[in-house]
């Protein structure tokens, strides 16, 4: 008798497919949000919604019109506190999609845009500097973007827009230059911009030993299909980051192959869309 207050009792097909996609949003989304500090108000989100069904169920009038305002308020309220994983999402489902790529393939034929590829001059530019830079311990971070625009990122930085030369990266990172905190971010042939403000990541699961720059490397990564090169100030050592997995270097050689695998990867995508 109670059950069919609920309607349990008459399920169609159509009712079975509605439960079996909700309940794979809520598990996607837990899957998605486990290891971060959303997780509590996701699971008192789903409270709340399990209260509205059964004071809905029960024709609880007073308490369905008030549980209905805050479900209004709280939609507006997970914009706002979910804005991060949101952003990471929508990144993640357009850039595995391809869907980004074809878009801004069409538009750069369309209006005749080319992107510049990075030569292998530049990369070796910037694998000669991270060697000095690892050889004196100088802290360095360098953002390299492919195919999602990192112009929000650029923005909280100064803009450089020169050539990729070891000297100039070199220059940007020492310790007593005024660029050197922050993130440099590399596209194509050129230095867009220095001193920029990266996302720190949410994961617990970091080492340790590695400090806010490897965080934000992470970070980054996550939110985008963005590589970057890390130069530890404490200990010289370098790392390659891509899609959140940190990768230690232990030669030149390891370093200049990963960029060019990158560069490489991305140029297949594009090639086969």
């Amino acid at each position: 008798m109670i059950l069919s207050i609920f309607g349990f009792l008459q399920l169609s097909f159509v009712d079975i497919l509605d439960i079996l996609m909700v309940a794979l949003i809520i598990f996607v989304v837990f899957r998605w949000i486990r290891d971060s500090s959303a997780l509590n108000i996701f699971i008192a989100l789903i409270l709340l919604l399990v209260v509205q069904v059964v004071v809905s169920a029960f024709n609880m009038r007073m308490m369905t019109a008030l549980m209905n305002a805050l479900l209004d308020v709280g939609v507006l309220a997970i914009l706002i506190i979910f804005q991060p994983e949101i952003r990471h999402f929508l990144n993640r489902v357009g850039g595995n999609s391809g869907i980004t790529r074809r878009g801004a393939s069409i538009l750069s034929r369309l209006f005749g845009i080319k992107q510049a590829k990075m030569q292998s001059s530049s990369r070796t530019e910037i694998v000669e500097a991270c060697r000095q830079m690892s050889e004196t311990r100088t802290g360095a971070l360098i953002v390299l973007p492919h195919n999602v625009s990192l112009e929000h990122i650029v923005e909280t930085g100064d803009r450089i827009d020169g050539d990729i030369s070891r000297r100039l990266i070199m220059n940007l990172f020492f310790k007593n230059s005024p660029l050197h905190d922050g993130a440099m971010v590399i596209s194509g042939n050129r230095i867009v911009a220095a001193r920029c403000t990266l996302p720190i990541t949410s994961r617990t699961d970091i080492p340790a030993n590695y400090g806010m720059r490897h965080r934000a490397a992470i970070g980054i990564s996550e939110e985008s299909d963005a590589d970057v090169i890390v130069v530890s100030e404490e200990t010289g050592g370098i790392v390659f980051v891509h899609a959140g997995v940190i990768t230690p270097i232990g030669n030149l050689n390891e370093l200049t192959l990963k960029l060019g695998a990158s560069l490489s990867e991305e140029e297949g995508k594009n090639l086969s869309e």
